[in-house]
């Protein structure tokens, strides 16, 4: 349901975006162990806080005793994205159910929120704005997280890699650091000494939770999978980067990571260490050992695959129109949505690895509401289909 919301009383509009002004750019530079954001807002008997890993560079306002508006900026302006992101925690004592409104500064409302309750995330009714510039919902007495997607974020990353490197088939390598010192985590998955690599990349865009899940779980499929032997003497392996904005993730940005760069728009340049970080472990690569795919995991509105187009040629052929079309055949119930395009120099991923290698690349997209256990079918599928088309695959280049 949409209704039009209230306008703010103007002194009170006047100093939400007074101190928004603060937020816009890159945030100062913080120990890497570091809360990302202390503001509070505090009235007798409700608290809001934005001082945990993940949470929102937000700014809140009492608007009453249980009633409170809270400020969505970006992490500097003008934002490359406006893929708002918020999560605070509230503290509030028994008394009515506490009333929050999302006001957006150079966005519109794109996240549905949802609330955690004993570990699991439930939406929240909401009342949205015509203009989509605000959003309105409520909160029970008690305490809790409200995010617009669940926070995945190094705690979580850490346990998958730990988890991961558990086995005899995956070897943990930091590939560098992040502006903030944080590790450039990454896992090489196969025999070592394997000269085709598959790149794995993400969460490049900090809200893109979904797409961290659907990576998740298909790096969770594939580990087993290797280690059942199932690219034994194929001289493939493969290199994941889970996280390569642990900045922007601990800090809550919309895009971003601390040096105000859309990471999938610097391929090319290397402007930033974490894309470098990966650059120069491609570069450290032995003569004969090359990439040969690329997956680059993130979210939008709808489940999408953006490919290379089919005729542009890539080595091996037409791995990515056979790897797609068993996704298809092991989920029926998932639609392939793919969208062909490739633009030279844009500093995209898929682009750019095309371009450098010659080598089939895909931007694997994930709906913001696509349901959770679907992603993870859809994403053990991907990893299975993988493999299959990967043992099939010819890998000769042409030439050589």
């Amino acid at each position: 349901m949409r209704a039009t919301m209230q306008r703010l009383p103007a002194i009170i509009l006047a100093s939400m975006l007074a101190g928004a002004c603060v937020a816009t750019p890159p945030p100062v530079v913080q120990p890497a162990d570091a809360r990302t954001n202390a503001l509070a807002c505090r009235s007798a008997s409700v608290t809001i806080a934005f001082d945990f890993e993940g949470a929102s560079q937000s700014r809140c306002t009492i608007e009453d005793e249980r009633a409170f508006s809270i400020l969505v900026s970006p992490e500097h302006a003008p934002p490359i994205n406006p893929s708002a992101w918020y999560a605070f925690r509230y503290e509030a004592a028994p008394g009515p159910d506490v009333a929050i409104t999302l006001r957006y500064l150079d966005s519109e409302h794109r996240y549905r929120p949802k609330r955690e309750v004993g570990g699991e995330w439930q939406l929240l009714e909401t009342e949205v704005a015509e203009d989509d510039r605000s959003a309105r919902f409520t909160l029970p007495p008690g305490a809790g997280v409200v995010a617009g997607q669940e926070i995945y974020a190094g705690v979580r990353y850490a346990a998958l890699i730990e988890r991961l490197d558990r086995s005899n088939q995956t070897r943990r390598v930091v590939l560098g650091r992040s502006h903030e010192g944080r590790p450039i985590d990454a896992l090489e998955i196969g025999d070592a000494s394997a000269p085709n690599v598959v790149v794995l990349l993400g969460r490049a865009h900090p809200p893109e939770v979904t797409g961290a899940l659907a990576m998740e779980a298909f790096l969770v499929r594939l580990v087993e999978l290797v280690e059942a032997g199932s690219l034994e003497g194929r001289g493939i392996r493969f290199l994941a980067v889970p996280s390569l904005n642990p900045d922007g993730v601990a800090r809550g940005h919309w895009r971003a990571n601390l040096g105000a760069t859309d990471l999938n728009r610097d391929w090319g340049r290397f402007a930033q260490p974490e894309t470098r970080s990966v650059k120069s472990w491609l570069d450290s690569l032995p003569t004969n050992h090359r990439p040969i795919a690329l997956v680059d995991f993130h979210s939008t509105q709808r489940d999408v695959f953006y490919t290379i187009p089919p005729e542009l040629p890539t080595v091996p052929a037409q791995f990515t129109e056979r790897w797609l079309d068993a996704i298809g055949a092991r989920v029926p119930e998932f639609e392939v949505r793919r969208s062909p395009g490739h633009t030279s120099g844009s500093g995209v991923a898929k682009n750019w690895f095309y371009e450098t290698y010659s080598i089939p690349a895909v931007t694997f997209e994930i709906g913001d509401e696509t349901d959770r256990d679907l992603i993870a079918k859809v994403a053990r599928a991907a990893a299975e289909a993988m493999i299959e088309r990967l043992v099939e695959a010819d890998l000769t280049v042409p030439g050589e």
